[in-house]
């Protein structure tokens, strides 16, 4: 295991630039998750980590080296792929053994690694298949045993769930941290799905256009944004911004006068933007009036997108709910969960 740092790390194809200094520093041992739109560069960055792709500028460093120069197979590293990348012709077995044949690593301990990978993702009983006869999820383990034979100092995954069924992704994400709970080993985790960053990580890296919004635990991320951003992006449903203005106290918004959190350092006459999640509402009678346009029930939620004023927004409530298109409901946001940001720069206030 190791610790990696990234440090003013720099990437342009051409004359178009799509890193943009970027510093991440991932403790050894650590579940780190690089999240982002496509295009962000999440991606660019696991393969400068695993030298698949050259770095403009800035280094990388696995543990005390400096690994910008060096070729992918004495990083010490493994890397799995969004297609699983597995040989066609090869067995469960071979495939998962085949890094360590090219090393001339002792037949003895290839077994042994092997057998012990196999058992710690539940892939015994196929060693001796091919890979067309296994499902998704099965490739995808196979495609992990490989990795973990390898023993690495780090795990590389690009994006390896996006290719399963929603209930298979939600598994594999079990399977995967707990792998990671077992082998402790340093680990940096590409997703564009914020749900797959908030229930794996320790840490969350959020880039947005080849820079880093916020780094943070998943949960100090929810509570705390840092930005418009990072307050739409992480959080599902995303929060609702709102634009407004400070006056007597509150925010005036579409006509109406909403709470300000305790202690919100802002000035009279102020704009704002106003955020507040779906689930952070409650209904009482003295709130806002909005009228329903779409109910969307869930079994445990009810998630119903409303008109307010000249604009939209979602609330999420966890019991059931019987509500019609068109009825008026009286909301109002719980203070001390409201965001606040500026309008200009987008930053929290």
């Amino acid at each position: 295991m190791a610790q990696v740092a990234v440090r003013d790390v720099s990437k342009a194809f051409g004359a178009v630039k799509v890193l943009h200094g970027v510093n991440v520093d991932i403790p050894d041992g650590a579940f780190v998750v690089l999240v982002g739109p496509s295009g962000c560069g999440k991606s660019t960055l696991l393969r400068m980590v695993a030298g698949l792709e050259s770095i403009t500028g800035g280094t990388i460093s696995i543990g005390d080296r400096v690994v910008n120069h060096l070729p992918p197979a004495r990083r010490d590293i493994a890397m799995v792929f969004q297609n699983y990348a597995l040989y066609p012709h090869k067995t469960v077995a071979q495939n998962m053994a085949f890094a360590l044949k090219l090393r001339k690593t002792d037949p003895a301990v290839i077994t042994e690694r092997v057998k012990k990978a196999a058992e710690i993702l539940d892939l015994t009983p196929y060693l001796s298949r091919y890979p067309r006869q296994l499902s998704g999820g099965q490739r995808q383990r196979v495609a992990m045993g490989r990795a973990i034979v390898r023993d690495p100092q780090v795990f590389l995954f690009d994006e390896p769930l996006s290719n399963l069924d929603a209930k298979l992704r939600v598994q594999m994400r079990t399977e995967i941290k707990e792998l990671h709970q077992r082998l402790k080993t340093t680990t940096i985790y590409v997703t564009h799905d914020q749900v797959e960053a908030m229930t794996m990580a320790d840490r969350i890296v959020v880039m947005q256009a080849g820079r880093i919004e916020q780094i943070g635990a998943p949960l100090e991320l929810f509570d705390r944004p840092a930005n418009t951003f990072v307050a739409g992006f992480i959080g599902s449903p995303a929060m609702n911004l709102l634009k407004g203005r400070v006056a007597g106290g509150a925010v005036e918004v579409e006509g109406f006068q909403l709470p300000l959190p305790p202690g919100a350092q802002v000035t009279e006459g102020q704009e704002v933007l106003y955020g507040i999640r779906p689930e952070h509402f409650e209904r009482t009678p003295d709130g806002f009036s909005a009228r329903i346009r779409v109910v969307e029930p869930t079994g445990s939620e009810t998630l119903v997108f409303l008109r307010f004023g000249q604009g939209e927004i979602v609330a999420l409530f966890r019991d059931r709910h019987n509500f019609q298109p068109d009825e008026t409901l009286a909301l109002r946001p719980r203070p001390e969960l409201v965001h606040l940001f500026d309008p200009a720069t987008g930053k929290r206030l």
